[in-house]
């Protein structure tokens, strides 16, 4: 039976193994890199990145489960995308937030990143060239959509070249031991809200000073690592970033709490694959007439179009009670339907991405 030291040899034998097959990897990745500059093409492929995850998940695996692979080759992807072309990626912050955890899901730990205050300022830093992509969230499956995303998708010159889901998902963060030792917990007011179940079971009897309210879950990881006797109700993320120790992981009342966000960008990004998604901004014309709305969904129809979503907003550019319309549906815009129906459309209807459909 071989001891704890020839074990560890082992490894380090198939460490270096590993070791000289990334860097023979990224010697690969640099001859496409010089090919995508020279072609001016996108870095961020994720139909790309999710083939080569499909593909090794069929494979013998061994112990490790998709979910292992998939978060061990996005890292990959993301040295492998560092190294092909670095480019900035702005996400709503503070550092620690779950957008900066859709972000380095996506981009990976090592991606050079701006942590930005407002979804504005992400479409701004976009819009200007100071990042190549932002990410923002767009919709909660509890909540609904985030309004002021679906604006500025309206307003600005942007596409949306994929969507990243993340469940929301609680920890408590502290350098305790034992819960005994914890005199105060700090959080955010929805964290707290989304976790009543587990303070009052664990803390039941504290008083209302106990847990304290700040700006954000980052902030309260922060405040745990730095104040002995707290603790945090945050991300994983935050707690990473902040080395505080995960005391309970996934503490909140409602597992099925998840966030939409996308990655947008100044360049389209169309590939087709086996399961993708449009979005549009519809401003129709004659929309003082009966039916007008009718008309236009008709059109889906007769196309053999399928709606996943429809949801109204108001113009912002008149001063009369008008509305426009985000509609998702399921395909993508070189499809010769979608196509069609956007250029016998193309007064009424803004595209505004095709890209890979993970609801």
């Amino acid at each position: 039976m071989k001891n704890l030291s020839d074990l560890r040899n082992e490894i380090d034998q198939i460490d270096d193994a590993i070791l000289k097959l990334l860097v023979d990897r990224m010697d690969v990745v640099d001859q496409v890199g010089n090919l995508k500059r020279a072609n001016n093409s996108l870095i961020y492929h994720p139909d790309r990145e999710k083939e080569i995850i499909d593909r090794l998940s069929s494979l013998p695996t061994g112990r490790l489960g998709k979910s292992a692979i998939e978060a061990i080759f996005l890292e990959i992807f993301g040295v492998s995308r560092n190294l092909e072309l670095p480019e900035i990626i702005s996400f709503l912050g503070p550092e620690g937030s779950f957008t900066h955890q859709a972000a380095e899901s996506r981009f990976g730990a090592v991606a050079d990143y701006i942590s930005l205050p407002s979804i504005k300022s992400i479409f701004d830093s976009v819009d200007s060239g100071r990042a190549k992509y932002g990410i923002v969230p767009i919709e909660n499956n509890q909540e609904g959509m985030v309004k002021e995303t679906l604006d500025l998708l309206n307003e600005r010159s942007l596409f949306i070249i994929s969507e990243i889901i993340i469940p929301v998902n609680f920890c408590l963060a502290t350098k305790e031991h034992d819960l005994n030792a914890i005199t105060r917990i700090y959080s955010k007011d929805i964290a707290f809200n989304q976790c009543q179940g587990f303070t009052q079971d664990y803390f039941a009897a504290k008083s209302s000073d106990f847990f304290v309210q700040v700006d954000s879950t980052s902030k309260a990881a922060k405040l745990a690592a730095e104040n002995p006797g707290t603790a945090a109700l945050c991300s994983h993320i935050a707690a990473k970033i902040y080395q505080v120790p995960i005391l309970f992981d996934n503490i909140q009342d409602n597992d099925s709490n998840q966030t939409r966000f996308i990655i947008i960008s100044k360049v389209e990004n169309l590939k087709k694959t086996n399961r993708d998604k449009t979005t549009l901004a519809v401003k129709l014309k004659n929309d003082d007439k009966p039916g007008t709305l009718l008309k236009l969904l008709k059109d889906f129809e007769d196309k053999h179009i399928n709606l996943l979503k429809i949801e109204s907003r108001p113009q912002k550019d008149t001063n009369e009670f008008k509305f426009w319309f985000f509609i998702d549906v399921e395909g993508n815009k070189l499809d010769a339907e979608i196509n069609a129906l956007l250029v016998s459309k193309s007064d009424e209807i803004k595209f505004l991405g095709s890209y890979m459909n993970l609801c």
